[in-house]
């Protein structure tokens, strides 16, 4: 295999890290992901998720593990765009060998253009903190981004949804109306989120509660070839809407078989 036209990307740690903590989430989560046998064979992709769990977000790795666990680590990584603030954490030098980089249009062309598959959650922090009586929304709060990026790369849109995220603990509020107070948005904060779960009770951004070992469910949906659905110049806004209302769907879907919150 050739060097990617991204650097850092390491198949070797990456199977490291995903056969240790991989199983182990998907044991305290029960999950399962289905739909990967309808994923594009070859190529690149842009795969576009609903995020879930705060700051925790299991829904990274948990995808993750199961498309590794189908395709290999060599031939095709996947690549996850992630907030800048994860990838200058303290493992910032560990996140670009396990594929996580910094979410930019310029960072995913690169992938792509390489054959990569791009994991991209377009609602971000916005999404992961939604409130739990919201879990079974999709709403990227009108960012269209992903879009212009997989025409662009002419790439098929892989639709991913997934349930259960939202109920490791009790999300309350994004917290705008604070983060606006606290002038938090000159420094690139534009939510303070307020939960409540175990052991901390109430919590404000920080400290992440223990999660709740709720069942999590993905499925993957069909790939959308936008230039065939859309035409040779598609409008960007209209196929925002169609990803987000086959997504919608098929949440609804997940949320029609789910008897019991946490419990699935």
């Amino acid at each position: 295999m050739s060097e990617p036209a991204f650097v850092g990307y390491s198949p070797s740690i990456t199977r490291f890290v995903a056969e240790r903590i991989g199983p182990l989430l998907r044991r305290w989560y029960r999950a399962e992901t289905h739909g990967l046998d309808a994923f594009p064979s070859t190529g690149g992709a842009l795969v576009v998720s609903n995020h879930s769990g705060g700051m925790l977000t299991p829904d990274v790795m948990l995808f993750g593990s199961a498309y590794y666990d189908r395709f290999g680590y060599e031939d095709r990584p996947l690549i996850t765009l992630a907030h800048y603030g994860v990838v200058m954490g303290p493992l910032g030098d560990l996140m670009p060998k396990v594929g996580v980089i910094e979410a930019s249009r310029e960072n995913a062309a690169a992938a792509l253009d390489s054959g990569a598959v791009v994991l991209v959650f377009p609602g971000g922090d916005y999404d992961s903190y939604r409130p739990t009586m919201s879990d079974t929304v999709i709403d990227f709060n009108g960012r269209t981004g992903y879009v212009s990026t997989a025409i662009a790369a002419r790439v098929p849109i892989v639709p991913s949804v997934s349930i259960g995220g939202q109920e490791s603990q009790l999300f309350l509020t994004r917290g705008y109306g604070m983060a606006k107070l606290l002038r938090l948005t000159r420094a690139r904060v534009e939510i303070l989120p307020i939960t409540f779960g175990f052991p901390f009770g109430f919590s404000v951004l920080g400290p992440p509660n223990v999660p709740l070992p709720t069942k999590i469910v993905t499925q993957v949906l069909e790939p959308i070839d936008v230039i065939a659905r859309f035409g040779s110049d598609p409008d960007v806004d209209d196929v925002d809407v169609y990803v987000r209302s086959v997504m919608q769907g098929a949440l609804n879907e997940l949320a029609r078989k789910r008897r019991f919150p946490i419990i699935g």
